[in-house]
Parts: structure tokens; C-alpha cells; sequence
């Protein structure tokens, strides 16, 4: 497999060279690394979701828009394909990376991830990247700066001109799309946690509906993780059986049927007091090549209408 740190910047590329019709910005900072803005100073869209999305994967996954409904109102959804699940969606996509500096707090998703390599991912899966460059989705309200180009420089072993950083808050349209994007990483992830082996998922599909950009980035926050444990529906094809299919979902938590704003509130909104694995799709198909089909969980519409504000 190429490096995927080499395929993300291609799509970097890509965004710098539609960067108008995407309606987003680029920024050079005084250390040469460059910053895409898909959400602060711009507006964004659909689209620079979508390409977000494929910048978070490393370009392993298609990822594009459908209409849908919530509680029979029609909402827009993102669905993501990918037949290199362990290396899209754990090894790149998965928001693992929590970027703090003295001036900037935010999550990190995307192949930077893989040329650091310390999580339990990149073990499980057997990845690390080796590049010149490093490209980091950083989720925040908070505009990224040089210290944080220079603290992701320092840890991937690359020059600070060589970092892309891409980001966006979650209260943006680019940002509600790219969280939608990831109810097939979510899967993954729990069925990975529970012991099953990464390399033994063939191939995944997933989609949710993209949350309504909120006002604030708690409330975004709350709606982009209501999307996706109440209405994420996730499809994979697998290598072997497993006697914890049943846990994959959201429905095998306790606190199924509270909206995390009130998941997020009873613990002061420190997600880390939070059990990890309310964190999972509403619904998924498990197909066993050669043996059974599994459909656990179900959605939430009416808790989904109740957050959207429908």
C-alpha cells in the first residue's frame, strides 16, 4: 500500500487548486505550514464536506451525498464506502490524535496519525507510514496556529512547511459532513475494541444524516453524535464470526435513548468521563462470508427529530 500521508496530499492539492469554487481558504503560516480552512473564515458546503471526509480517509474511500428523511423530513446524508477498512477508517479517519497546545485545543484525524503510530490502531492493523509530509484534519473551534503546525512537525518527523493542515468546527456545514462520514469507522473501531480482528473486515459502507449546523460548538458537537448513534446504519462484509456482534451498536449501551447533550452534560462535557462505547451506529448488517448475516441495533427517528429541532 502507498503511503497514505502521499494520497491525502494529492487531495490536498485538489482543494488548494478548487479552493474558490469550494469555498474555502488557504493559509500560509509564518513556518511555511499551510492551513485549509473548510469551516472558520469560509463557508464551505456539501462538497468541501465530501473532500474533508476524503482528506480524513487518505482517498481510500468514496464518499458522496444522498437525500434522506428524519422523521419523514427530508435531510441530507453522507454515505462512505471503503474496501481498506483498517487502514481508511482506523489508521487515518479515526479523530485519535488530541492536538493541545498553549494556545489551541482540538481533535486530529487523518494519515498524520499514521507517521506517529502510537495508538493501539496501528498495532492491531500492522501500519506505519513512513513521507515527507504530514496531513492532519483538526477538528476545533478554534483556528490552528503555527505552534500547532510546529507540534505536529515535532511528533511526525516532517519540516513545519510540510505539514497540511485541514480543518474545520464542528458547528459548519463541512464539519457536520465529515462527522456524518464516519458511522463505518465508528463500527469498525467497536468491533476492533471488542477483540475482533481488523484485518478480518473485507469491506464496510456506512451513512447518517448530516446534523444541522448548530450555533455553537457544543450543540454541534451533542447533533453530530445523536446522527450518528441514533440514526448511523453501517454494512460489513467479514472474514470470520463472532460471538460480540451484538455490541457493535449504540442499542447495546445503557445510555441508548438520552441525547448526548444530556450524555454530554452529566459529565461536565468531559467526553473522556464518557463510556466509549455509546460511540457506535444505530444499526449494522454483518455478513460473514460463507455463514450467517447479523442485523443488530435500530435507529432512533424520533430522538433524531428531537435534536435536529424538526
Amino acid at each position: 500500500m502507498d503511503s497514505l500521508n502521499r494520497n491525502a496530499l494529492e487531495l490536498a492539492d485538489e482543494a488548494l487548486d478548487f479552493a474558490e469554487e469550494l469555498d474555502i481558504g488557504a493559509v500560509e503560516l509564518d513556518n511555511g505550514a499551510t492551513v485549509l480552512d473548510f469551516g472558520h473564515e469560509f463557508d464551505g458546503g456539501m462538497e468541501a464536506g465530501l473532500l474533508l471526509a476524503e482528506l480524513q480517509t487518505a482517498g481510500l474511500a468514496t464518499v458522496q451525498s444522498r437525500m434522506d428523511e428524519v422523521a419523514g423530513a427530508p435531510v441530507p446524508s453522507v454515505e462512505l464506502s471503503t474496501d481498506h477498512p483498517a487502514l481508511a477508517l482506523l489508521c487515518s479517519q479515526k479523530a485519535g490524535w488530541e492536538v493541545g497546545t498553549d494556545d489551541f485545543e482540538g481533535l486530529g484525524s487523518g494519515p498524520a496519525r499514521a507517521l506517529v503510530a502510537e495508538e493501539d490502531e496501528f498495532a492491531r492493523v500492522g501500519y506505519r507510514d513512513e513521507f515527507d509530509f504530514a496531513v492532519l484534519a483538526v477538528e476545533s473551534d478554534d483556528y490552528p496556529t503555527e505552534s500547532v503546525a510546529d507540534h505536529v512537525a515535532d511528533l511526525t518527523g516532517v519540516e513545519p512547511s510540510s505539514v497540511f493542515l485541514p480543518t474545520a468546527p464542528t458547528a459548519s456545514l463541512a464539519g457536520s459532513v465529515s462527522v456524518a462520514a464516519r458511522a463505518a469507522e465508528m463500527a469498525v473501531f467497536r468491533l476492533s475494541e471488542l477483540g475482533y480482528d481488523p484485518l478480518d473486515v473485507v469491506s464496510v459502507s456506512g451513512s447518517a444524516p448530516v446534523a444541522p449546523v448548530a450555533g455553537d460548538e457544543e450543540t454541534a458537537i451533542a447533533r453530530t453524535n445523536d446522527a450518528l448513534a441514533y440514526g448511523g446504519r453501517v454494512h460489513l462484509t467479514v472474514r470470520e464470526e463472532f460471538d460480540r456482534f451484538d455490541e457493535v451498536v449504540s442499542t447495546a449501551n445503557d445510555e441508548y435513548g438520552t441525547r448526548f447533550a444530556d450524555i454530554f452534560e452529566s459529565v461536565d462535557w468531559d467526553f473522556y468521563e464518557v463510556d466509549e462505547s455509546v460511540f457506535a451506529p444505530a444499526q449494522v448488517t454483518i455478513n460473514v462470508i460463507g455463514g450467517d448475516t447479523h442485523v443488530v441495533g435500530a435507529r432512533d427517528e424520533d430522538l433524531l427529530a428531537e435534536s435536529f429541532g424538526l
